[in-house]
């Protein structure tokens, strides 16, 4: 090619050389370190795949708690007597639980299993693992006692971890049998239940027959002693059944709402209130609160790391490249097409770990939602956003080292080019 030719082809001084040269270089940059790409990308791909991970376990965790919550809600029901303002200002049942209840709920439409229950006052009786009462011993608060009959695991969704509950037989001939709460089984001693051993409420020996271990409802009941009715009224004759715990069928809450009542008291079912337990949602929320402020905070902390590795790859970039900058320069490239280029490879860096990232915080969501046998939840704008966010990154990274590279001096660079 000729002089002439040469001289034609090179854009006039100051003119630049246009936007698809710029992008041209920019992607040129970005492809011609392959192994400095995946480093300055990784951390990139790293925090955005947290921040989509996080509000994708979140919201998949929070569709499961609220769906765990609404199976509760839809299949447990409680009776109790309705109350009023005493005399003493206090306010006082207005009606007792019948002794035959579960006879009068056994069979009803949409009650799958019913118990009664109620708290034992045990006045100051010690409650103690051995038979003897050492006074040298530091008080220890006792747990409460609670009289139940009926089918009590199935009304409250209960699991033993050892032995078994006491059942109609036991309630019918008054055994001082009790079933304890992990948490009191824990604060009496009690690991084990083969050997049958004995828990002392005052001065009578209890046999423990069983361990529970989880409830889905009355949740105290774990570090609670849980005794037959029959017997906490022989022994305390002033213990009674406060509520009636049910489990219904699907669908039959409005159902049940009203027959019980009258099965209970057919001549005052006003006596009697039925209603279910409300959603734990101030404790859902918190749940996830938690959760996402954790990892929302651990996706930023990374997210910063990777927008510090952008910067400081673009950085040293700029300064291995100050030959190439200067050449562009001496060619007519003005300083805001050189900033463009380093600002545009670095957006095009953090797209690149954006929709990466965000793939894969998809991608690890589903994965633990399909083995956990969840529903995943995913937010498409979120999805979106997490990808744009990694541009948005790359832009703010190189917005310095785009700066640094536009002030290089054409004459300045060649000479340390060519030295």
């Amino acid at each position: 090619m000729s002089r002439s030719t040469r001289h034609h082809t090179r854009p006039p001084h100051g003119q630049g050389l246009g936007a698809r040269s710029v992008i041209t270089e920019a992607l040129d940059g970005v492809g011609a370190r392959p192994g400095r790409l995946v480093v300055t990308v990784l951390g990139t791909v790293t925090g955005i795949a947290a921040l989509v991970l996080t509000i994708g376990l979140g919201q998949t965790a929070g569709g499961q708690l609220a769906s765990h919550f609404d199976a509760i809600s839809s299949t447990h029901a409680e009776a109790t007597a309705a109350v009023a303002a005493g005399a003493d200002g206090a306010e006082h049942p207005t009606a007792e639980i019948p002794r035959d209840a579960l006879a009068r709920l056994d069979g009803l439409a949409g009650v799958e299993a019913a118990a009664v229950l109620g708290e034992v006052d045990i006045g100051t009786d010690p409650i103690t693992a051995v038979p003897i009462h050492d006074p040298s011993m530091p008080e220890t608060l006792a747990p409460p006692v609670v009289a139940a009959e009926g089918d009590l695991l199935g009304a409250v969704s209960g699991r033993l971890a050892r032995g078994r509950f006491f059942d109609a037989g036991h309630s019918a001939r008054g055994d001082r049998v009790a079933v304890l709460g992990r948490d009191a089984a824990a604060s009496l001693g009690v690991g084990d239940v083969a050997s049958r051993p004995s828990i002392f409420l005052g001065g009578h020996a209890y046999a423990v027959i069983g361990i529970l271990d989880a409830v889905d409802i009355q949740p105290n009941l774990l570090g609670s002693v849980i005794v037959p009715l029959a017997a906490a009224r022989r022994d305390y004759p002033g213990a009674t059944a406060a509520r009636v715990e049910l489990k219904i069928a699907v669908g039959s809450a409005s159902v049940v709402a009203h027959q019980v009542p009258i099965a209970l008291a057919p001549n005052s079912p006003d006596d009697f209130d039925v209603a279910a337990p409300a959603e734990p949602t101030q404790f859902e929320g918190a749940v996830r609160s938690d959760i996402d402020l954790v990892f929302v905070a651990i996706g930023i902390i990374t997210l910063l790391a990777g927008g510090l590795g952008i910067a400081s790859v673009t950085m040293l970039g700029v300064s291995q490249r100050r030959g190439e900058i200067g050449l562009r320069r001496a060619l007519g490239a003005t300083r805001g097409q050189i900033a463009a280029q380093f600002v545009l490879e670095s957006v095009v860096v953090g797209l690149l770990g954006g929709v990466i990232g965000a793939a894969l915080g998809v991608f690890v969501v589903v994965t633990i939602s399909l083995v956990q046998g969840w529903t995943p939840v995913l937010d498409l704008g979120m999805t979106l956003g997490g990808a744009a966010a990694g541009g948005v990154v790359g832009l703010l990274a190189g917005g310095y080292p785009a700066i640094r590279a536009a002030l290089i001096e054409p004459v300045e660079a060649l000479r340390a080019a060519s030295g």
